[in-house]
């Protein structure tokens, strides 16, 4: 290892066709170059909650973070994000699904049909490391799961399946919700699954299912008109017609 060198690695990644665009930056002044924080954003509830995440390194662990974001094609003044710590409550709620520790930063009031840059920068005693990520707030989003998913008999051998919006979801009166329903079980021991919808109310009526048999349901949700992308499928509900 060659000591008292100080190195800067730069990768670029441009996809056109308005897709996001990274740009990774190390600098060190000795050892080994540090990891780069892997920055994931997405929008809970647009055009309102826009979140990023990346997750805490195992090891060696940054001092410190800075995380700012400004416009992409402007000279506006670059903006602060607010971070959110690991072991806070409203990390340790999006991070549910995970062991890792993750730091959270929220972005307030966003433009629409704007091109953004995030800097999530890790700083360390001898080095820094950054992410640069590129986004339009319409391509980012995605809703929460849906909640309270039911499953009842209906009309003898039908199936009802019931669900409500993901509360955090706040405008669904002028950005409305539409829905899939995904249902799995198994033939002979052979896995089968069918995705149906999209369904813009909150239920649906199931007709033609074998009885005797369990089924797992669950339901992910999406802008109405196809802004961004499904969110993740809710918790499975299983239920065996008798």
């Amino acid at each position: 290892m060659v000591r008292g060198v100080c190195a800067t690695v730069t990768l670029l990644m441009c996809v056109l066709g308005g897709q996001a665009v990274d740009l990774l930056r190390v600098t060190t002044t000795s050892g080994n170059p540090p990891s780069t924080p892997q920055v994931h954003c997405w929008c809970a509830s647009y055009p309102n909650v826009t979140l990023c995440s990346w997750p805490e390194p195992s090891q060696s662990p940054p001092i410190h973070y800075v995380a700012t974001y400004s416009e992409r094609h402007r000279h506006a003044s670059t903006k602060q994000c607010h971070l959110i710590q690991p072991g806070s409550s409203f990390s340790a709620l999006t991070s549910a699904s995970s062991s890792q520790p993750f730091w959270h930063c929220y972005l307030p009031n966003l433009k629409l049909l704007t091109d953004y840059i995030i800097n999530v920068t890790a700083v360390y005693s001898n080095a820094s490391s950054s992410h640069l990520a590129s986004f339009m707030l319409e391509d980012i989003v995605k809703p929460d799961p849906p909640v309270q998913v039911r499953v009842s008999t209906h009309n003898n051998r039908n199936l009802l399946v019931e669900w409500s919006p993901p509360p955090t979801w706040t405008n669904m009166d002028i950005f409305p919700l539409k829905y899939q329903i995904l249902y799995k079980w198994e033939n002979r021991g052979t896995p089968k699954s069918v995705n149906l919808g999209p369904f813009e109310s909150t239920k649906a009526e199931l007709k033609g299912l074998t009885p005797g048999r369990p089924y797992f349901f669950q339901v992910c949700a999406k802008e109405l008109l196809d802004l961004g992308e499904c969110s993740d499928w809710s918790s499975p509900v299983n239920i065996t017609i008798s």
